[in-house]
């Protein structure tokens, strides 16, 4: 199976790349699905599979889930089976990559070699043992050797259960560390307009040097660069959002100055700010010396899914005046609190063999 990154035209011709990870070719734009079931009240599912139909019919076919997205007996795995019930022709036009590897129930990082495989096994038997793309750590395990998780993954591809291996929230040395055991297909990161530190902590520098694609999550901020949300009463009393330190009243007015400039170019350009967002993403990853980036925006509407696949291009002046503000703008407030910022680009100990 080739695992090479490549970029090609796409069939119509618009200059649209594509890009290669585990053998399947993605659009440059995916679909997080994290929202569609890790709320206090999730839509029903009718509305989030008509959803997911509009990504995939919008160019959208990498699409990424995970079993902490949710409760053991509903997360991304449950809605996913219930599309492609829906919707069997729709089973190979779509990359599934799934976060995985935390403690059953618990946002708790557990890397071993044990409750890899359960993982990856629950998330095969939820899926009805359809062949997963891809299987990501969704955090690196503090306490346990990255070798040994990749080791008991790789497993999986060894036995045709699964197509490759990616890695989240993870270190340069992570990265290198992991990809000496097997061949790393993707590394998922926070990366947008206020979140920019792949480029200066070596994450960014170790996957270019390696060839691996960058799966950007939270592209457009966690909306907030959208321009929605211009109050913390904008948010729903019971989304996570209003417990991270970034949405804080101490750190909101100062954020928001950022998103007045985002408008302001997206005004000038005849799109939103949400374009301008994802359109600067995919750009860092045409840079000489950086690695592919797939932005993967999340959605719970078709009009805002089709809005995200909007492929909107950003001039040389343009880029270097978004690269300018970002210079002049202090973004204030961490991206989690105490017990998530912990795990931030996560180390594990040295293997002792």
């Amino acid at each position: 199976m080739s695992h090479i990154i490549e970029k090609v035209k796409d069939a119509v011709g618009l200059g649209h790349d594509t890009v290669e990870m585990a053998g399947r070719k993605v659009h440059t734009t995916g679909y997080g699905l994290m929202g569609l079931t890790w709320k206090a009240q999730p839509q029903p599912a009718a509305e989030s599979i008509a959803t997911m139909k509009a990504a995939l019919e919008s160019g959208a076919n990498l699409w990424n889930g995970g079993e902490l997205y949710g409760t053991p007996e509903r997360n991304s795995l449950h809605l996913l089976r219930e599309y492609f019930a829906q919707y069997p022709g729709d089973a190979d036009k779509v990359v599934i990559c799934i976060k995985g590897g935390l403690k059953k129930g618990q946002l708790v990082p557990d890397g071993s070699m044990e409750n890899t495989r359960r993982s990856i096994d629950e998330c095969l038997a939820v899926m009805d043992n359809k062949k997963l793309d891809l299987w990501e750590a969704a955090r690196v395990d503090p306490n346990t050797p990255i070798e040994i998780t990749m080791r008991a993954a790789n497993e999986y591809i060894k036995a045709g259960k699964l197509g490759g291996i990616s890695l989240s929230e993870c270190s340069a040395d992570t990265i290198r560390r992991a990809a000496k055991e097997v061949k790393i297909s993707a590394v998922e990161v926070e990366l947008s307009l206020w979140e920019t530190s792949i480029f200066t902590n070596g994450v960014a520098q170790a996957c270019a040097e390696l060839k691996i694609p960058i799966v950007a999550y939270s592209p457009l901020g966690r909306g907030f660069l959208t321009g929605q949300i211009k109050s913390l009463d904008d948010i729903p009393k019971d989304d996570i959002r209003r417990h991270l330190p970034r949405f804080q009243p101490e750190h909101f007015e100062q954020n928001l100055q950022l998103v007045h400039e985002i408008e302001k170019l997206a005004t000038k350009k005849g799109c939103t700010p949400g374009q301008v967002a994802t359109a600067w993403v995919k750009a860092q990853g045409r840079k000489p010396g950086n690695p592919v980036i797939v932005p993967i925006p999340g959605a719970s509407s078709p009009g805002r899914v089709k809005e995200n696949m909007v492929d909107v291009s950003l001039s040389s002046e343009e880029l270097h005046e978004i690269d300018e503000l970002l210079k002049s703008v202090q973004i204030s407030g961490g991206r989690y609190g105490n017990a998530g910022g912990s795990l931030e680009f996560g180390n594990s100990p040295p293997l002792q063999e």
